[in-house]
């Protein structure tokens, strides 16, 4: 069962801070006037007053800014992800743990992911992760290869960008893949194609339509992605990944962090 975090989140952050304002405005006035009218502290803040807030009420004055800054934070600043396929290596392992810009496209609300303020646009070459459009709910991660009125193309394991060869070297032999290095516009990055392996189901045209983008993933021959279900709206981007901060491969494990590093 998939746990929809920042719904999690929201709701703990206004239930606790409903509390907590609840208890400023009108509860703890009821309880100071009693103490009062029973000849206990009349002052708030006082001690006996502390003694007789309710636990409730106590817990949520803790936690309800904890959680505020943490919905802030992870909603309009930077969100943490973990790599749980092969899909981008050799950029991205399985198990990287990485940092995921979310002002980078524009500030959306959480959970339901309205834009609020645009900022900017996702560019050619950027690793971005989005919620696939399969569920409106997983987040994938991949490489945006087209923008919006784009031509994509894809045969025989060459990448063509509106009639264009997108450039790539190779690199080195490290069976059962070949390592390439491609060119997607401005950015320089390592592929992987798998040796002996045709393109096949993975092969087609496509029109990148207005407010959509077409994600591929780095491993071009093992990635599921948008040759096989399409291009992404808008409104299901989630951010920009920007950079590796930790490798940790399970909890019997160590973490280690030779990895940490900008992504390119």
């Amino acid at each position: 069962m998939d746990i929809n975090f920042p719904l999690i989140l929201v709701v703990l952050t206004l239930a606790t801070g409903l509390i907590w304002l609840l208890d400023l405005v009108y509860l703890k006035p009821r309880r100071v006037a009693r103490l009062a009218a029973e000849g206990g502290v009349a002052q708030s803040g006082g001690t006996e007053d502390d003694e007789k807030e309710p636990y409730l009420v106590d817990l949520s004055r803790s936690f309800f800014p904890v959680l505020a800054i943490v919905l802030v934070l992870r909603s309009f600043l930077v969100e943490p992800f973990t790599i749980p396929s092969g899909s981008m290596l050799p950029t991205l392992e399985v198990d990287d743990f990485i940092l995921v810009n979310k002002f980078a496209y524009g500030l959306r609300l959480p959970v339901v992911g309205t834009k609020i303020v645009d900022i900017g646009d996702p560019q050619r070459g950027d690793v971005m992760v989005f919620k696939v459009p399969l569920d409106g709910k997983t987040n994938y991660i991949k490489r945006v290869i087209g923008l919006p009125g784009d031509h994509i193309r894809y045969r025989n394991k060459t990448l063509y960008v509106n009639g264009e060869v997108v450039l790539s070297e190779f690199v080195a032999r490290l069976p059962p893949v070949e390592l390439r290095r491609e060119t997607l516009g401005d950015v320089p990055h390592d592929i992987y194609l798998t040796m002996g392996r045709q393109s096949g189901a993975g092969e087609g045209e496509w029109v990148v339509p207005e407010g959509h983008y077409f994600m591929m993933g780095d491993n071009r021959d093992n990635s599921n992605d948008s040759r096989f279900w399409g291009t992404v709206p808008d409104e299901l981007v989630v951010g920009k990944a920007f950079a590796i901060w930790m490798h940790w491969k399970s909890f019997t494990s160590l973490p280690t962090f030779d990895r940490v590093g900008g992504i390119e």
